[in-house]
């Protein structure tokens, strides 16, 4: 492994879930995870957009089980490696268990950045287990850098090979991510990771700022399929890093077949794309999965979706808060029928 080696964790069958509202088939992962495998794919995650067991009325209803999904995708990769998502108070021990039985290698532990002692006890079973723990900050923009660090701090000393800067709402700007990944990049012991979302456009910019700063491994999805606007689409970021001069195991061509075997799954109005209600995403700094809810509350109380993500940005809501975003629609309704414009 070169000293430029980038690990590349391809995201499109865990935060792509969030895009296709949960429903990709177990057939369908299946033809996804083989294709990044024939690509040599440093990584595959795969899970509910939420994390196992985040199947439910509040996140989304997946069309299969996490153990379907596992039974399907497990078969297909030779290679390269399997990850799952456990957002801790979301999943639990038993989720842990049944991935790692049914042949998963990686566990990537997600808390709020400022949350990470609610950790301790799943990266500990997670290494009992055999596999490899990561953790990831989301909302990393949410807390200074100093903070960001402390965080990361801790889930290095429970036990993560890997402490990513998770930018879940896209409102990172280059100088925000340089600030965080380089202050853990030069303190830690571990690796450092990033996460991009695209509701600014910057995925692919904040990736390599990301990398100019010290991160050694990086997300990115097919077609940028993703939350909010997408993740870095992952096809551009190989072919960009290959001509930077990184060391890359996927190979360009094979990435790109991949997304061209993702394509058929894909509706348009599933397909990433940088909307006036997205880009406000990461203006006001709010999880990219609560696009898809806010779109449906504003259309259900006749309020701009922009309006419910700038007051939800105000509230600094992080995930789990989901239910706040039908409080703040009925609200903003009934505030808008109260005025005197409509007396």
């Amino acid at each position: 492994m070169t000293e430029n080696f980038i690990r590349l964790v391809d995201m499109t069958l865990r935060d792509g879930m969030h895009a296709v509202d949960h429903q990709f088939t177990p057939e369908e992962m299946a033809d996804v995870a083989s294709a990044l495998d024939a690509a040599e794919m440093d990584v595959v995650e795969m899970s509910h957009g939420d994390g196992m067991a985040g199947s439910s009325i509040n996140y989304g209803i997946s069309a299969a089980s996490t153990e379907d999904y596992l039974d399907a995708v497990v078969p297909e990769l030779t290679d390269t490696e399997l990850s799952v998502l456990l957002l801790p108070g979301i999943g639990t021990v038993e989720e842990l268990d049944m991935a790692a039985d049914r042949g998963a290698d990686i566990c990537r532990l997600a808390t709020p950045v400022t949350e990470a002692d609610v950790s301790q006890e799943h990266f500990e079973y997670v290494t009992d287990r055999g596999l490899e723990a990561n953790g990831l900050l989301m909302l990393s923009h949410m807390a200074p850098p100093e903070t960001v660090l402390e965080q990361a701090r801790l889930m290095e000393r429970y036990g993560a090979e890997t402490v990513y800067v998770m930018d879940s709402a896209g409102a990172m700007l280059p100088a925000d991510v340089r600030d965080r990944v380089s202050l853990l990049a030069d303190k830690l012991s571990i690796d450092v990771g990033f996460h991009a979302h695209n509701n600014l456009g910057l995925g692919i910019g904040n990736t390599l700022a990301a990398l100019d700063a010290g991160a050694t491994t990086i997300d990115g999805c097919l077609r940028g399929l993703g939350a909010g606007s997408g993740n870095t689409q992952m096809e551009v970021l190989v072919g960009v890093l290959e001509k930077a001069g990184y060391d890359v195991s996927p190979s360009f061509f094979g990435v790109m077949d991949a997304a061209t075997v993702l394509v058929p799954m894909i509706s348009d109005d599933e397909m990433p794309e940088l909307y006036n209600d997205s880009l406000v995403l990461g203006y006001a700094g709010v999880y990219s999965s609560f696009l898809r809810h806010t779109r449906r509350a504003g259309e259900k109380y006749d309020v701009d979706p922009r309006e419910i993500l700038v007051e939800l940005g105000e509230m600094e809501v992080v995930g789990g808060q989901e239910d706040l975003i039908t409080d703040v629609a009925s609200r903003l309704a009934g505030e808008r029928n109260a005025s005197p414009a409509n007396d």
